[in-house]
C-alpha cells in the first residue's frame, strides 16, 4: 500500500546512532547547513544540551560530555565544521562491532554429560587410588546421574551411569553397584507461569 506523505523507517536513511532519533539527526543536518562557523558552533552547543537532557542519568559518568561530542561527530559524519571542545578522532570506535568470539568445537561422545565431565574422566584416568579419587568418583557419578535424569526427562539408571563411568575412563574406574550409594535426586519443580488477570 502506498500512501502519499507516509513513509516507513525502513525506507529512510539508516541512523548511525538510532537512540537519538531522527529529530536530532535533522538538527545536525541543519547545523551543517548554516553559513557561518559561529552559527554552527552555537547550534552544535544547543544540540549537545538537548542530547544531554535525553539521558540525564548519565551525567555523573566520567567523560560524559566528551562522549556526547563524539556522538555529534558521528551523527555529522565528521562534516560539521566547528571548534570541537574535545578530540573526536576516536569516535569511530563507538560504532565498531567487536570481533565474534570463537566457539569451542570440542567433540564429546555424548552431549548430556557435557565437556567438563569429560575433562574429569581424563583426570580420573591418571589419578592414583585413594580417598581423593574415591571422593571425585562419588561426586562425578552423582553428577552424571543428575545430568542423565535431566536429559531423559526423569529416568536415570544406576547401571547406565556405572557403565558410562567405566567406558569413558577406559576401564580405570569400576564402581561396585552393590556397595555404591547414589545420592537421592531431588526433582526440580516445573516453573508455573502466572497468568495475568483478564479485565
Amino acid at each position: 500500500m502506498n500512501i502519499e506523505g507516509l513513509d516507513y523507517n525502513t525506507q529512510r536513511e539508516k541512523l548511525v546512532l538510532p537512540e537519538y532519533g531522527r529529530e536530532i539527526k535533522k538538527m545536525v543536518d541543519h547545523a551543517m547547513s548554516l553559513p557561518t562557523k559561529e552559527e554552527r558552533q552555537r547550534c552544535a552547543n544547543t544540540i549537545i544540551d538537548i542530547m544531554e537532557r535525553m539521558v540525564p542519568q548519565n551525567r555523573d559518568n566520567q567523560d560524559y560530555k566528551h562522549k556526547l561530542w563524539d556522538h555529534l561527530a558521528l551523527l555529522s559524519n565528521y562534516q560539521l565544521d566547528i571548534d570541537w571542545p574535545y578530540d573526536v578522532s576516536g569516535a569511530q570506535q563507538i560504532t565498531a562491532k567487536p570481533e565474534p568470539l570463537g566457539y569451542p568445537m570440542t567433540h564429546i561422545p555424548v552431549r548430556h554429560y557435557g565437556k567438563m565431565m569429560f575433562e574429569i574422566f581424563e583426570k580420573l584416568k591418571t589419578m592414583p587410588a585413594g580417598e581423593e579419587r574415591d571422593e571425585l568418583v562419588r561426586v562425578t557419578a552423582n553428577q552424571m546421574k543428575q545430568n542423565l535424569y535431566q536429559w531423559s526427562h526423569g529416568s536415570a539408571d544406576d547401571e547406565k551411569v556405572i557403565s558410562d563411568m567405566a567406558r569413558f575412563t577406559d576401564g580405570k574406574i569400576q564402581i561396585d553397584i552393590d556397595t555404591f550409594k547414589f545420592d537421592k535426586i531431588q526433582p526440580r519443580e516445573p516453573e508455573v507461569k502466572k497468568k495475568g488477570k483478564r479485565r
